[in-house]
């Protein structure tokens, strides 16, 4: 296979919180705007940017990360998406150079070049100091420009471009305006259906870009071509239930791509509204915000009913994260407003005011060897006892528990089912074809 060549960017920030899925969407909705096709990435876990990201350039949108997702794969994505797309972009995580492995080392090894996104709401000629600062940082970094976020005017974006230094490309700028944020809460941005003027606020971001810079398209990167992913169909005739709705929707795209590769029929449904469960085989129940839709959980019985009968036939159900959260006896939110749950896990958890974990995590199960990470402000309190736990490639001391209560498997962790396929069949797969 030979390689590809597409025009991309990494867009990065000197820290979290600067509007790197802010200016990401907006380009991404400029472009599509024209009739290009953009394909969008987001560098690392993150389930809330990547439902805006995708709203904005109007296809699926990716994890890439050389951990999680391994450099294998995260070149085959790339090279698909050189094959399909006019433009990729590239979300990055945290700080530039923040993490291991960071946005940076993502942008070197795959020749991405970069775009850094500063917050300059309080700052003038300063802007270009920063700038200088994370282009020569590292000399081997492919880095392009830089675009000025939260500006207060015409004329303060004039000032940060003119102090630029002619190695640095200017990408325009944002303007400080309630118009073009993307409001927040929790665990992250509110989530895209949530948002009822969101593409209103899209095409503000896009008209700002277009107003402020020239945005025509980067140079081309080339691809390197990837081997294809040999997958044996283990989940053949296999119906998966996939809960999916405004309590349940933290999904990697990627996941449910690979449950269909190895052969499954994913079925959706809503625990909020629906009153039964669809004709499934397995279970999945991923995370979400079930403490903002506590009496909605709690009142739908005959849901409720549905799910403890499909556990009481032995039938797999895989839950993560706020999907766990809806099997214990009782969930609590933040406001102290409590609601028994589903009773399917002995205990009960309740949301804390600050942030609990936050890592990503590999996990040794008896199915094989799953990478993911957990990210929650809820605390559990249960007499399980583990059957295994995560472990956090950056020494931190996170490490998730995993329980197992007959054919259901729970974990804060949200794995990242392509790291192990096999392993990810096997929670899914009914006993009597194992």
């Amino acid at each position: 296979m030979n390689p590809r060549a597409c025009p991309a960017l990494l867009i990065a920030a000197p820290a979290s919180g600067q509007g790197k899925t802010t200016v990401t969407a907006a380009l991404a909705r400029l472009h599509t705007r024209q009739g290009k096709r953009v394909r969008v990435f987001k560098c690392g876990p993150d389930f809330l940017d990547p439902m805006i990201l995708a709203r904005a350039s109007a296809a699926p949108v990716y994890q890439l990360d050389l951990w999680m997702v391994g450099e294998a794969d995260s070149r085959r994505l790339l090279w698909q998406a050189a094959g399909e797309a006019d433009l990729i972009l590239i979300e990055g995580v945290m700080g530039l150079f923040d993490g291991s492995p960071s946005a940076a080392d993502l942008a070197r090894r795959f020749g991405v070049p970069v775009l850094a996104v500063i917050d300059a709401s309080a700052m003038a000629q300063t802007f270009a100091a920063l700038a200088h600062g994370l282009a020569t940082f590292q000399a081997d970094l492919p880095f392009s420009g830089v675009l000025g976020n939260r500006v207060g005017s015409a004329r303060h974006g004039e000032m940060l471009r003119d102090a630029l230094p002619a190695s640095i490309r200017w990408y325009g700028a944002l303007p400080r305006s309630a118009e073009v944020e993307l409001p927040s809460r929790h665990l992250g941005l509110i989530q895209a259906e949530e948002l009822a003027d969101l593409d209103a606020r899209l095409d503000a971001a896009a008209d700002a870009l277009a107003a402020s810079a020239d945005v025509g398209l980067p140079p081309a990167v080339e691809f390197a071509a990837a081997a294809p992913r040999a997958l044996v169909p283990l989940l053949a005739g296999v119906r998966i239930g996939v809960a999916r709705d405004s309590a349940f929707a933290f999904l990697y795209q990627a996941n449910l791509d690979l449950l269909r590769e190895l052969g499954a029929e994913l079925r959706f449904f809503s625990p909020l509204v629906d009153s039964e469960l669809p004709e499934v085989d397995s279970l999945y129940l991923p995370g979400g915000y079930p403490e903002l839709h506590l009496q909605r959980l709690a009142a739908n019985q005959a849901m409720a009913t549905a799910i403890r009968a499909h556990h009481a036939a032995g039938k797999p159900i895989h839950a993560e994260c706020g999907g766990m959260l809806y099997l214990f006896e009782r969930l609590t939110d933040k406001a102290g407003d409590s609601a028994p749950m589903l009773g399917l896990l002995p205990g009960e958890a309740s949301l804390q005011p600050r942030l609990t974990a936050l890592a990503l995590q590999d996990t040794q199960l008896a199915e094989g060897r799953l990478r993911g990470h957990t990210f929650h402000h809820s605390a559990l309190s249960t007499a399980l006892t583990p059957i295994a736990h995560g472990e956090c490639p950056n020494y931190r001391r996170t490490a998730e528990a995993v329980y197992r209560v007959g054919r259901l498997t729970a974990s804060y962790i949200h794995f990242y089912l392509p790291s192990d396929p096999a392993a990810a069949a096997a929670l899914f797969l009914p006993r009597q074809r194992s």
